[in-house]
């Protein structure tokens, strides 16, 4: 482009010139606060899947056309095992595919039977917790008071994060499914959700050290849903939540069951003691897998619009802004039996929720 001759400008000309710059200039400043004003409450929007739930083709396009902001992929069992999905070439694939669409990959992983392997067991058994017999055992989690345990669970969350680098810098490394904690005369004092923090705040202080940005999730579920009472979370650490005994035929707030009233009071008891503008509600709304019992094949996905708009209101209220789903089993056998799921709904109510609603 040529640049044009300000050499015989009038000073009425250069004045309107000026003028139209600053015009287009203040349009500019007007269309990016436009933006800025329209961005959705919710800076989340995510779906939670397994690998197996990739045989559905697209799935980041689909999250991407629905609005949402990131898929994360969960490891029941073995983060280990996911590790090496996500360095095959379906897993290369699949996070590539995650680029191209803009979408943010994390990471929701039971992980303390890979943190603290349980072959340690036999020749170190003070490292595993104990149970109300007052044995050692090795079924799950491990004993907090463990200095070598808990310095093995850091090593491992460190070395895991190697290969699962969540793009968001917020980490997941759960207790294992439904496992109590440990009863031994140093741990019995402190509650599940006091023993899963301290492990959370031991490894935030281990991942900081490699990702400056890092932050661990405490896990609000099943045994650690009532808030810890004797343990600080730090800095980085945010609480997710996530209330799987709930009802779904009902708003959670509105509903007369009495084990959904629990949950539910119990979120503002954990929003009490944690952040709530860094506070992520991980739900079961489009979780198959929930309403099939966890087997298959797959029930369709009982989702009602009206339960979803009036969830969003209960949690957009209290300021929370990181909301996202599991959504296991939707995968290619689904589709096949059940149609399309209700991702799109899921996702257009999440991005047209507003403060004011």
């Amino acid at each position: 482009m040529s640049k044009p001759d300000l050499t015989h400008l009038t000073r009425r000309r250069f004045l309107q010139v000026a003028a139209y710059g600053l015009a287009l200039g203040n349009a500019g400043l007007a269309a990016a606060a436009g933006r800025r004003a329209t961005a959705p409450f919710f800076r989340t929007r995510g779906v939670v899947l397994t690998p197996d739930d990739l045989t559905l083709p697209g799935w980041p396009k689909r999250a991407r056309m629905a609005g949402l902001t990131t898929l994360a992929l969960h490891a029941p069992h073995s983060p280990r095992r996911l590790a090496d999905y996500m360095r095959s070439a379906p897993g290369r694939k699949f996070l590539a595919a995650c680029r191209r669409h803009g979408l943010a990959v994390e990471y929701e992983l039971h992980a303390m039977q890979d943190l603290l392997p349980r072959e340690y067991f036999d020749r170190a058994p003070k490292m595993f917790r104990m149970d109300e017999k007052g044995q050692r055992v090795r079924d799950g989690n491990l004993c907090v008071h463990s200095a070598p345990g808990m310095q093995i669970v850091a090593d491992n969350a460190v070395a895991l994060a190697q290969t699962l680098r969540p793009t968001t810098g917020r980490y997941f490394y759960w207790g294992d499914d439904g496992c109590a904690w440990c009863r031994c005369p140093q741990c019995n004092g402190l509650s599940d959700s006091d023993q899963a923090l301290l492990v959370a705040n031991r490894i935030l202080e281990a991942l900081r050290k490699v990702d400056a940005r890092a932050q661990v999730a405490h896990l609000a579920y099943h045994n650690t849903l009532p808030p810890p009472r004797k343990v600080k979370p730090e800095a980085g650490i945010f609480l997710e939540y996530a209330p799987i005994h709930r009802r779904y035929d009902a708003p959670f707030e509105q509903s007369d069951d009495a084990q959904t009233r629990r949950e539910f009071e119990l979120l503002d008891a954990n929003l009490a003691v944690f952040d709530r503008t860094t506070a992520q509600v991980l739900e079961y709304w489009l979780d198959a897998s929930l309403f099939s019992k966890w087997k298959k094949p797959a029930v369709k996905v009982p989702f009602l619009p009206q339960v979803l708009a009036a969830d969003l209101n209960t949690y957009g209220r209290r300021g929370i802004r990181h909301v996202t789903s599991f959504g296991v089993y939707l995968d290619a056998e689904y589709v096949s039996r059940h149609g399309e799921p209700p991702l799109q709904e899921y996702g257009e109510q999440l991005c047209r929720w507003t403060p004011g609603k």
